[in-house]
Parts: C-alpha cells; sequence; structure tokens
C-alpha cells in the first residue's frame, strides 16, 4: 500500500521566526488520523530564520534527527556538545533519560531541515549528541545517514530505534530499487522534485506511507 499525504495538506505553524510544515500532529496542529507511522513519530519541515532560533528546552525518551536540506543549524546541548551542521549532512540527538539543548541559526539566510523524532527501542538510555558529514559526491543514490537495526554498520550515525534514515540524490529518470524487510514501514519525502513510487506519483515535500510492499 502506497498512501500519500501532500505537502498542502499537512499541518502548519509560523511566527516570527519560524515556519513549519507538519507530516504528524505536533505542538499545536493535532490530527488523530495522523499520529506517526510505525516508531516514526515526528516529521517536521522547518524554516528558520537568520538569526534566530530555539533556546534551551527539555526532552526525553526520543531519538531527533535533524537533516539539513540548505543553510546550516548550530546545536548546544547541557551535556557541553556544541556544533554546527551543514546542508546535506546529519545529527542525531539521544535524548535518553533527558538532555537539554538549543538550536540557533547562524547563518544569514534562512536555514531549511527535516526534523524526525523516532521512538526508542527502551526508556530511560544515556543521553547524547553526534553529527556527520555525508559529501554530496557520497550519495549518488541512497546513503544510509542514521541506523539503530541490528547489523548496523558502526560507520554511520547509531539510533536508539530499530529504524534508519536514508537519503540521497536520483537523476531524472533515474529508478531505484530499496528493500524494507518484512514487517517493516517506509515514509519518504522528496525533498525537491517529482517522483513515481511504485507506480504513485509524488510531489515535492509530500508524505509518502509505504506498507505491505517488501521494495
Amino acid at each position: 500500500m502506497i498512501s500519500v499525504q501532500p505537502f498542502a495538506a499537512l499541518g502548519g505553524f509560523r511566527n516570527e521566526w519560524l515556519n513549519a510544515r507538519h507530516h504528524f500532529s505536533f505542538g499545536q496542529y493535532h490530527d488523530p488520523r495522523r499520529m506517526g507511522v510505525g516508531g516514526l513519530r515526528v516529521w517536521n519541515d522547518d524554516e528558520i530564520a537568520p538569526g534566530t532560533g530555539l533556546d534551551p528546552h527539555p526532552h526525553r525518551d526520543m531519538e531527533i534527527i535533524t537533516y539539513v536540506r540548505e543553510g546550516a543549524i548550530t546545536h548546544r546541548d547541557s551535556l557541553g556538545n556544541e556544533g554546527r551542521t551543514e546542508a546535506g549532512d546529519v545529527q542525531v540527538m539521544h535524548a535518553g533519560s533527558g538532555i537539554v539543548h538549543a538550536e540557533y541559526n547562524r547563518e544569514a539566510r534562512p536555514t531549511k531541515l527535516f526534523q524526525i523524532w523516532i521512538v526508542p527501542r527502551q526508556r530511560g538510555m544515556q543521553p547524547g549528541w553526534a553529527t556527520r558529514r555525508f559529501p554530496a559526491e557520497s550519495r549518488d543514490g541512497l546513503t544510509v545517514l542514521a541506523d539503530g537495526r541490528a547489523g548496523a554498520d558502526g560507520a554511520v550515525l547509531p539510533l536508539y530505534a530499530d529504524a534508519a534514515i536514508l537519503a540521497g540524490r536520483v537523476a531524472a529518470g533515474r529508478r531505484l530499487h530499496q528493500p524494507l524487510g518484512a514487517g517493516r514501514v517506509g515514509y519518504l519525502v522528496a525533498a525537491t522534485g517529482r517522483l513515481t513510487v511504485n507506480g504513485v506519483l509524488v510531489g515535492p515535500r509530500d508524505g509518502v506511507t509505504v506498507t505491505d510492499n517488501p521494495t
């Protein structure tokens, strides 16, 4: 089954520094039909104005993955971690037993990112944060950015969840095959451009839920 949530139908929130679209219920946006897919609880499509951001705030018991599409995001947390993640790269925060963090756009242009929350395999795990660069030339096709599945490659960012995050570029007219595995569900978003997923046309930034499809 392929289910498409059009970008125009996503929930949203906007203030003087943040323009957010919500694939699933989040904050003031609540739709009981859109509470997540499997362990995926949040997929936010955020644009953060230059010189702004979110002051220190707490999280716990969630795997929070940030994929930067344009610009960069600067992170600082209560564990002493601080770093800047640029477009095309990814950061993972293990909220675990509790962490306080802030994230800012210190750039001169808007920063656009996907922020993804996944429920961890167990509560109360050790909190942490890490970021990794993924050069564009290494991502022709799909590349695993973060992985918590059994047998995951230690070279990628770990997740404390039975899930994986993949990203990549697909040339016009090219076909990719991605196995999901028995009983797994996939969620796919095209940051730009249009795709056909198993025969279903998908527009830019639509949300696509893939179930009962092995590939």
